[in-house]
């Protein structure tokens, strides 16, 4: 049997414990969706120290919960330089973070970073917000963005790489929520 030369993505922002690891679940969910597991290596890191270990937040959690995503077996870590050999895709929530990233990242690695959002053009903005100082809501509205930018890199993947279509896709993960 053929193995199957994964695509490895890794999405990076600050902590690692709210939208990274929030693109993390949702982007496995969606592939998982497809079924396309097969194509996919995903994991999630930070581009700082500060939470290594730990969990994705509780709001990240609780919103991710809601959308059928359960983030809870995550931990934290931060990027490190084999990351950048070892993974085809290191997309950054924000500027600050891919600036980060950039800033250690090895030249012959550089056209491997870019922002999330910039598969998801039609949303109009090109960074996912840090929602840590702020409400429920905007773990939501995170989570909300993280699931339209997730099914665009899922699409243009899928025409980059020639995977297989499947019935349902461009469903997302909350198909028959109406939202």
């Amino acid at each position: 049997m053929n193995e199957v030369k994964k695509i490895r993505i890794l999405f990076c922002c600050m902590g690692n414990i709210c939208r990274s690891p929030t693109a993390e679940g949702v982007f496995r969910a969606l592939v998982e969706h497809e079924g396309l597991t097969a194509f996919f290596e995903i994991d999630s890191a930070g581009t700082h120290a500060y939470h290594i270990g730990n969990p994705p937040d509780e709001r990240a959690q609780q919103a991710a919960l809601r959308y059928g995503v359960d983030l809870g077996r995550l931990r934290a870590r931060r990027v490190s330089s084999g990351d950048f050999e070892r993974f085809d895709y290191i997309l950054a929530m924000d500027r600050e973070n891919l600036e980060e990233l950039e800033a250690i990242c090895p030249g012959e690695y550089r056209e491997r970073l870019q922002l999330f959002l910039s598969f998801a053009p039609d949303l109009g903005i090109d960074e996912v917000p840090d929602p840590y100082y702020g409400g429920t809501g905007g773990f939501d509205r995170v989570l909300s963005m993280v699931e339209e930018g997730g099914t665009a890199l899922l699409e243009a993947l899928r025409r980059r790489h020639g995977m297989p279509e499947r019935a349902g896709a461009g469903e997302g993960i909350r198909s028959g929520s109406g939202s």
